[in-house]
């Protein structure tokens, strides 16, 4: 089973995690542009025999600098924990983002943050990271800081697709909102998912034949209204195959968006379980059906559907393995 990550305000970061290799950003996504910072980081700290990191910013820096835009978040901090122990990591640093932080030059984060809170060994960036009040700090301020200050830079070039894009969180985004999983997935280098407590619902899910586990995402989530080929893993590790619907019940209420997950083949209780559901294949958009028996009529092709397709799927990306806890992925072995 997946050992997440610990979470650790920048405030609270323990003794022996500190002289860490440290990889710095964002990481909305976690996708293929960011694995290369995560193995460098990785590989620094095997080397030198120190821990491996990541530091990033809650809430997102740009719904603080631009408030009045709503951004989908990827990957939050649950997910993010997920993900940096499929990497290896040995903590998420979380730096509180707020106008204060914003304010912050980008020799006082260096100074404050990653040499008197971190007193970090080595840092990894992208090339296009920019940091400190008016984005002023980049990775060459960052290297020659780490000259002054006794740590070493590691600057990882843009990484792109077969066409020479570089992977982009944006991308991903309006591909999830347009529901297209499957490339969504392809750029993410990893099967997209979402992390919540199961909550009762009105049970209707039960009455038509197909009993739901209930998730309500965070307001932001952008996710293409419809119905999907998921899987759903329990705090055991456990997974099971299933069938969700992303959207508002068009055929009842048309109410709040809520992630009903029908799990097949089984009778046991998720109320109050912390879940991961995990996003395959998206098999059509929200309907209104003028009855019940054509809505289940429906929801029994989606099930074939769904199954169809969780059976063909194949255990997916060393990323996938390894958030299953797999012991497929030879220990050491490079993620990508």
């Amino acid at each position: 089973m997946l050992t997440a990550a610990p979470l650790i305000p920048l405030d609270d970061v323990p003794a022996r995690l500190r002289g860490a290799a440290l990889a710095i950003g964002n990481f909305d996504g976690m996708h293929r542009g960011h694995h290369a910072l995560f193995a460098a980081s990785r590989n620094e700290a095997d080397a030198r025999g120190i821990p491996a990191l990541m530091l990033t910013f809650e809430p997102h820096p740009r719904t603080v600098l631009r408030p009045g835009e709503p951004l989908f978040r990827l990957t939050p901090l649950d997910a993010k924990a997920r993900l940096a122990g499929a990497f290896g990591l040995d903590g998420v640093v979380v730096a509180k983002f707020d106008t204060e932080f914003a304010n912050v030059s980008a020799e006082e984060f260096v100074a404050d943050v990653l040499v008197k809170r971190l007193g970090i060994t080595a840092v990894v960036v992208g090339h296009d990271f920019q940091f400190g009040h008016d984005r002023l700090g980049s990775p060459a301020f960052l290297a020659s800081a780490g000259e002054r200050h006794g740590f070493t830079t590691t600057v990882v070039g843009a990484v792109t697709d077969a066409f020479g894009a570089p992977y982009s969180a944006s991308r991903i985004r309006s591909l999830l909102e347009e529901g297209d999983i499957a490339l969504a997935n392809d750029e993410l280098g990893y099967r997209w998912f979402v992390v919540g407590a199961v909550q009762h619902g009105d049970k209707r899910g039960r009455e038509l034949g197909y009993p739901t586990a209930n998730i309500r995402l965070a307001a932001d989530c952008g996710l293409a209204l419809g119905i999907y080929a998921v899987t759903l893993t329990r705090a055991d590790g456990t997974v099971l195959p299933g069938v969700a619907s992303y959207g508002r019940r068009p055929t009842f209420d048309n109410g709040a968006v809520i992630l009903e997950a029908h799990v097949f083949d089984f009778a046991g209780d998720l109320y109050g379980e912390t879940v991961a559901v995990t996003f395959h294949a998206f098999l059509r958009g929200e309907e209104r059906f003028t009855s019940i028996d054509a809505l289940i009529a429906q929801m029994d092709l989606d099930s074939l559907a769904a199954r169809a397709i969780l059976a063909a799927a194949g255990p997916g990306s060393d990323v996938d393995l390894r958030l299953a806890g797999s012991s497929d992925v030879a220990e050491g072995e490079t993620i990508a």
